[in-house]
């Protein structure tokens, strides 16, 4: 059987800092995802990350009975936590640039992206094959090293999946064996239902 997965990453987190952290989301973000259709597929499972944001995002999808999925959970981020990039890029340079740059490198004492995609990796290994169709609200973290996964590429690639905040990531599995699923036009901007064959 084929199960038909798609990862929704949360709204954008209020302000204008980016940091590492749990940040409450964009209420205009909220709105919009609210009144998406295409951010409402049909799901026989549907999940989330255990996130403030990823929680608030499933209330404003109007998502009754949703599972809180641990391994789900975003990038743990160690003593970095709260800070912004900028931050952490000033007050631990090194760090910054190997943390960027090696996969296995977690200077912040937290996971490294190596970690994040091993989760992530059992966690949909660990799919049963009679899953249907499956629907989780991830951290962008999740949805880059779900693609990594699904491509079969190395870890080093993670930075390269660009995941903005209310996209849509869908793969297909069977067997161990995940796709990337792109749509067409017609199909993103549909009813949000049948995702089709």
């Amino acid at each position: 059987m084929t199960i038909r997965l798609t990862l929704l990453c949360a709204a954008a987190p209020a302000g204008r800092d980016v940091r590492f952290a749990d940040a409450p989301p964009d209420e205009r973000a909220l709105r919009h995802a609210g009144t998406t259709a295409a951010l409402r597929p049909a799901a026989d499972l549907r999940l989330c990350a255990p996130s403030q944001r990823c929680r608030r995002t499933v209330e404003a999808l109007g998502w009754e009975t949703v599972a809180a999925e641990p391994a789900l959970r975003d990038l743990e981020m160690g003593r970095w936590y709260g800070l912004t990039p900028e931050e952490v890029s000033a007050g631990d340079p090194a760090g910054f640039a190997a943390w960027l740059g090696d996969p296995r490198a977690a200077p912040h004492g937290g996971e490294s992206v190596a970690d994040v995609c091993a989760r992530v990796t059992a966690w949909l290994d660990a799919l049963p094959s009679d899953a249907g169709r499956v629907v989780a609200v991830v951290e962008q973290a999740v949805a880059r090293a779900a693609v990594v996964h699904a491509l079969a590429a190395p870890p080093e690639s993670f930075w390269r999946v660009d995941v903005p905040p209310l996209s849509a990531v869908r793969l297909t599995g069977r067997a161990g064996r995940w796709n990337l699923r792109l749509e067409t036009a017609s199909a993103a901007m549909g009813s949000g239902g049948d995702e089709g064959g």
